[in-house]
């Protein structure tokens, strides 16, 4: 161990994970957005097993009724919706359909894009040819318009919705992989590992995938506002999930009608929208610095300053 001139010995450096921690701890802005999506994943992990009776209960009593009269059930707090439903138990209940839609298609497209990524940048020109025409085919169609057509010809499932969001995702993580790899394969770091006659498999998953993971999260929590946004403008449209399961879009639509005279029917469920993807970008721009070795100098300097 290395001897300094005061104390003998050099301190032990902190644990990554408790540096990653302190600076979320310094960017308050992201610490609220991480703060507000852990509640919201409690909400969808949890809620469902509290809540889902008072969500699906008729109350015709609390028809349309108005939001923050706190003299009611908290659950009315957010108000009621056409048939008497507690809006704020309707959204927390629709968060788990929502962020399950989300999340799946976000990891499956990821999973796929990534792996393809990594073979059209690490082997023969043939192959990457072939897989990026394949990427050229699927963003040749309009994201929106393919899940259109492909949820209008088959049931309108959560299964069918993580699927098709999914495959219109893959590009994103296919092409980011492959120019990141193409960059990473030349460094002195693999050709010292080719040299020392490890495998291809070793070179991709142990020396090349850790460095373009960082960039990939970033992408994936862009991507998971994304396609949440795409899940309930579909479900707007009528042609994502269906009744008498829920999620946020779904709800905004099934408010529609009641614009003019309950205008929270809609508000609701679309501010829970607004506020998901709004801590996803705010916390993925963090991350963006957090996570790579070359910016995080940033934010060492701002703590250092303060």
């Amino acid at each position: 161990m290395a001897v300094s001139e005061n104390s003998g010995t050099i301190p032990e450096t902190p644990p990554a994970w408790l540096s990653i921690l302190k600076m979320l701890w310094r960017d308050k802005f992201a610490l609220c957005a991480a703060v507000f999506l852990t509640v919201i994943v409690l909400c969808a992990i949890f809620g469902p097993m509290f809540l889902e009776d008072q969500a699906m209960r008729n109350n015709l009593r609390g028809r349309n009724a108005p939001p923050f009269d706190f003299s009611k059930d908290w659950k009315f707090w957010l108000g009621g919706d056409a048939l008497g439903r507690p809006l704020l138990a309707r959204i927390i209940v629709a968060a788990q359909n929502t962020m399950m839609v989300a999340a799946g298609a976000v990891l499956f497209s990821m999973a796929i894009g990534t792996g393809l990524g990594l073979i059209a940048g690490y082997t023969s020109k043939l192959g990457s040819q072939v897989i990026m025409r394949l990427a050229d085919v699927i963003m040749s169609f309009p994201s929106l318009l393919l899940a259109v057509i492909v949820l209008y010809m088959l049931s309108p499932s959560v299964t069918n919705l993580i699927i098709v969001l999914a495959i219109t995702r893959i590009p994103v993580y296919l092409r980011t992989t492959r120019a990141e790899v193409l960059e990473i394969r030349e460094r002195m770091f693999v050709q010292a590992a080719q040299v020392m006659g490890a495998s291809t498999w070793r070179i991709v998953f142990r020396h090349i995938l850790p460095v373009v993971f960082p960039t990939l999260v970033t992408i994936a929590t862009l991507d998971f506002a994304f396609v949440m946004l795409a899940e309930s403008s579909l479900s707007f449209l009528g042609i994502g999930i269906q009744p008498p399961e829920i999620t946020w879009g779904l709800m905004v639509a099934q408010g529609r009608p009641y614009l003019t005279n309950a205008w929270w029917l809609s508000f609701m469920p679309g501010l829970a929208i607004i506020l998901t993807t709004l801590s996803l970008n705010l916390l993925s721009n963090w991350m963006r610095t957090a996570l790579d070795p070359v910016q995080r100098w940033r934010l060492e300097i701002a703590r250092k300053k303060k």
